[in-house]
């Protein structure tokens, strides 16, 4: 008899157990599209003294262009921000790249060395297995970073990581089921060769990241992603560089855009509402707004009280359309120097920018500002008309 309960108890256990066992694979569609949002929130230590905190927005495209076997042929844009920490004011476009790479069902990567994003690769990757609660598995990936600017390394720096990996369970993430799988690593790495044409660089780089991924069996991919973060790195001068924070990541669907409709549906308002030196045309990256000879006091990004009214009315245009992102633009005509102009057109985007956020209708990731300079004039600036066309802000419905 005792036999006998034990039996069915181990059968129950065993039954218990199958029924909360997952079987985790990349899964893709031919042309299926998706964003993903990333924000990190980090501190910056030189020699182990605060430095500066930094707020970085990153903004993904996805599209799988083509499904083999199992494996997604993916194209990836991969745009960054950055503004002040702590302020809510609308981020500075700081770098867009673009990126090419094959990934399998069980997550592993390939793609050619010249690419810089994305910067985790190889993460997850499953084992070819039934998953239960409590199971660990390891897989080797890496981390790659563009070095060009802080340590003129021209090429993508490939960093090695050995993963660690739990699966959790079930959890919810805003309001939704999916599987919890930990994610853990940590970095040591002595660089062997000193990288070409470099003054400065990393002899050792040592940290550790953990990350919660919220993954969609339904999709098939991570839905969403939480990290801890620190890194140290040792330079070749001797001063050390460490970055500590948090980030998170979560996909944004968004349906396709009608950019010729929404077109004609915002040129129409700017005839009937008589909107002066103000044009509507469809681009690649979505639907243009452009204010042209928009008045600024001189040398400034102090708008004049006449060009606040009509900010307001394109405020109410966009608000038509609170699912998509918007990109504001300043150029400049030919007067003064390079830097001077792109730094002017900077802060008249930042001003544009700040405007459209405090009159609502967007949360601040959902603004981003460059400027341009006087790097793509439409006129002549040979001439007076030329140059205020020239000057102007463009805001862009992004498609994306």
């Amino acid at each position: 008899m005792r036999k006998r309960v034990l039996l069915l108890i181990s059968f129950t256990l065993l039954s218990i157990l199958t029924l909360y066992s997952e079987t985790f694979k990349f899964s893709y569609e031919t042309d299926d599209r998706y964003r993903i949002l990333s924000r990190v929130d980090e501190y910056v230590y030189i020699n182990n003294i605060y430095s500066h905190r930094a707020d970085i927005l990153n903004k993904i495209t996805v599209h799988v262009k083509e499904v083999e076997d199992g494996t997604g042929f993916i194209e990836s844009r991969f745009q960054t921000s950055e503004r002040t920490s702590g302020t809510s004011g609308a981020y500075q476009w700081a770098t867009e790249y673009e990126s090419i790479f094959k990934r399998d069902e069980r997550g592993r990567y390939e793609i050619a060395p010249q690419y810089f994003m994305p910067v985790v690769r190889d993460v997850p990757v499953f084992p070819d297995r039934d998953l239960q609660p409590g199971d660990t598995w390891s897989w080797k990936g890496e981390e790659v970073h563009d070095f060009r600017k802080n340590f003129g390394i021209r090429d993508a720096y490939h960093i090695p990581i050995y993963v660690n990996y739990t699966y959790l369970g079930k959890g919810e993430y805003d309001g939704f089921e999916f599987d919890k799988i930990s994610v853990k690593y940590n970095i040591f790495f002595r660089p062997t060769e000193i990288p070409y044409g470099a003054d400065l660089y990393p002899v050792r780089i040592a940290g550790s990241s953990d990350q919660l991924i919220y993954w969609d069996s339904n999709s098939g991919r991570p839905h969403a992603y939480e990290e801890n973060f620190e890194f140290v790195f040792e330079l070749s001068t001797g001063n050390t560089v460490e970055y500590r924070g948090i980030s998170d990541a979560y996909i944004v669907e968004s349906p396709e855009m009608d950019k010729k409709t929404v077109a004609e549906d915002i040129r129409k308002i700017i005839d009937d509402e008589g909107m002066e030196d103000t044009a509507v045309s469809v681009s690649e990256e979505g639907v243009k707004i452009t204010l042209n000879n928009i008045q600024f006091a001189p040398n400034s990004s102090r708008l004049l009280g006449g060009e606040l009214e009509k900010l307001d009315q394109i405020a109410g245009i966009i608000a038509e359309y609170p699912e998509r992102d918007i990109l504001v633009e300043g150029h400049t005509a030919l007067a003064g120097t390079p830097e001077g102009r792109l730094q002017l057109s900077e802060q008249r985007a930042h001003a544009v920018a700040d405007y459209l956020l405090k009159k609502g209708g967007r949360l601040p990731e959902q603004i981003i500002m460059r400027g341009m300079g006087a790097q793509h004039p439409v006129a002549d600036n040979s001439t007076e008309e030329g140059m205020r066309k020239n000057r102007r802000v463009e805001i862009i419905i992004l498609e994306n």
